[in-house]
């Protein structure tokens, strides 16, 4: 498992462009993590990008090139969420595969609030996440939902980041292989024919006669990722 935390306390963990460059660098270099979890330091996730250096340009051009990053990385990417999550930090909230928040912690995206307009896939990925009439209510409104409202939409689950951390810890129990193979599907960022080539290579893997013998012996899988 591997913790990455926004350590911008000072401005409620607002990303710059060089926390997206170092969270960019992490995510280009995963090594053996098997799943991911975003957090901020206290006393927010991310309360946005910090207004004192967003431009069109090199900023918006990282910030989507992170966001991309967490839905093709071939891992569990989760959010772990304890506070504001607002603009990028809803943004960066939605690119995860999974969402843990407090329950009253905070997300929308306030962009009508400051005359600027997030990228289309940002629109298309709350809408897949959150469903259209919270996507709207964010987008158009400006306005704030809390956790506790997300719940079974956007947010999967209540809890702190440290329950979020055990919540990580047992899904890197699961087979590498799927996830990967789930993951290409779900994001759709491949062809029909790489899809298909990574079923029939967890179909095929050692990790898949692991998961029946084990299933058989009634005694947890250990999947090695090939």
């Amino acid at each position: 498992m591997l913790s990455v935390t926004i350590d911008r306390p000072e401005t409620r963990n607002a990303v710059d462009l060089d926390t997206l460059r170092s969270i960019e660098t992490i995510m280009n270099d995963l090594d053996d993590a098997r799943v991911v979890v975003l957090s901020g330091a206290p006393p927010a996730f991310c309360s946005g990008a910090d207004l004192t250096g967003v431009e069109l340009g090199e900023f918006t051009d990282t910030l989507q090139r992170v966001l991309v990053s967490f839905g093709a990385a071939p891992v569990i990417t989760l959010a772990a969420v304890d506070g504001p999550a607002l603009g990028a930090g809803s943004q960066l909230a939605a690119a995860c595969d999974l969402r843990m928040s407090t329950p009253e912690s905070r997300f929308g995206v306030p962009a009508a609030k400051l005359g600027l307009a997030v990228d289309r896939w940002t629109v298309d990925r709350l809408v897949q996440e959150a469903g259209a009439s919270v996507a709207r209510r964010m987008l158009l409104t400006g306005e704030t939902a809390t956790g506790a409202e997300l719940l079974g939409g956007f947010v999967h689950r209540l809890g702190t980041v440290d329950e979020a951390l055990a919540w990580a810890q047992s899904l890197c129990d699961l087979a590498p292989l799927t996830i990967r193979a789930h993951k290409l599907a779900l994001e759709a960022i491949v062809t029909d024919e790489e899809i298909e080539a990574a079923r029939l290579a967890a179909w095929a893997s050692q990790d898949a006669d692991e998961g029946r013998r084990a299933f058989k012996e009634k005694r947890p899988p250990q999947f090695r990722g090939h």
